[in-house]
């Protein structure tokens, strides 16, 4: 013969309350660091889409004897798939586009991110 309990079988409030208390503790550690990584990540990507832009347009300049006029120029002549990303702004389109030198023709012999602020080596954004 079963007993029939008299109180229900669910959680105390007590119960709740500590497994909230380790759960908001968890949080408090991981949310950080998750942001924190996220923010690294952005910055790597932002690095290497730089590096990767200037070697096409080293490229490009050994192919024609000039630089580009556009970013878009590249893209157009397929030395790109796409404009580069940059994802601290999250677009393509505020680079701050360097001339060549004097007496060489073209528009855009480097670039930097238009990002403000610094990377998590205190490096400005624009001077990478």
């Amino acid at each position: 013969m079963k007993k029939h309990c008299k109180h229900g079988t669910g959680f105390t409030l007590i119960e709740l309350l500590v497994v909230l208390a380790i759960v908001s503790m968890l949080l408090t550690l991981a949310v950080p660091r998750y942001f924190q990584s996220v923010e690294t990540a952005k910055q790597t990507v932002l690095v290497e889409n730089l590096r990767q832009t200037r070697e096409v347009l080293d490229k490009f300049y050994a192919d024609t004897g000039a630089y580009p006029e556009t970013l878009d120029e590249l893209v157009e002549k397929n030395y790109l798939k796409a404009l580069p990303f940059d994802p601290v702004i999250q677009g393509t389109q505020q680079w701050i586009l360097v001339r060549p030198k004097e007496g060489i023709r073209g528009r855009v012999a480097d670039l930097h991110s238009s990002a403000p602020g610094t990377d998590r080596l205190g490096h400005r954004f624009a001077d990478l």
